[in-house]
């Protein structure tokens, strides 16, 4: 059961609040989601996406469904995921903001396939938005990879609310 607090949001159950908590043992890559409005790039940050299928190639991404992205991708029917390096937290944190076309002020970015693709990032693709599931107060979308590319940089990762990155073990077997 939640209780209203004062400002009318609802306090998180005890379950959802360690469920929170767990999540944030998980460690994540960090994404930047984009598309194109007209001649406007959009994005947002991102932590819950995945590989879904080799043949074909799929991935999901999952989005909040008040996210003003979310209209934008269903209306275009594409999207492009931008994976997050190491170097790039500061980006991270300006497309986690809300604002529209105005989180690509000072930020190097390029159209690739009618996409924005940021400057720097460990990886890209580009996907045609296949589907639409709900899922609480988020929605996954279901993207078929039209085109990939990627880099050696080392990927952002989001791990107890820091960031981060992957490092290889060095007693790793052969």
């Amino acid at each position: 059961m939640s209780h209203r607090i004062p400002n009318g949001a609802a306090r998180p159950t005890a379950l959802q609040a360690d469920f929170r908590r767990m999540m944030a043992s998980v460690c994540t890559p960090v994404s930047v989601v984009t598309t194109m409005a007209g001649e406007r790039p959009h994005g947002t940050t991102v932590s819950a996406f995945a590989s879904l299928s080799m043949a074909p190639p799929m991935v999901l991404v999952s989005l909040d469904r008040e996210s003003e992205l979310l209209e934008m991708v269903r209306r275009t029917g594409v999207f492009g995921l931008n994976v997050l390096s190491s170097t790039q937290s500061g980006l991270a944190l300006a497309f986690a903001r809300k604002g529209g076309a105005s989180k690509f002020a000072d930020v190097s970015w390029d159209d690739d396939s009618g996409i924005p693709r940021l400057a720097g990032s460990a990886a890209f693709l580009v996907s045609d938005l296949a589907d639409v599931v709900d899922g609480g107060d988020h929605v996954v979308l279901l993207g078929s990879v039209r085109a990939v590319e990627h880099s050696e940089r080392p990927p952002l990762t989001y791990h107890q609310r820091t960031f981060g990155t992957h490092a290889a073990l060095t007693d790793n077997p052969p």
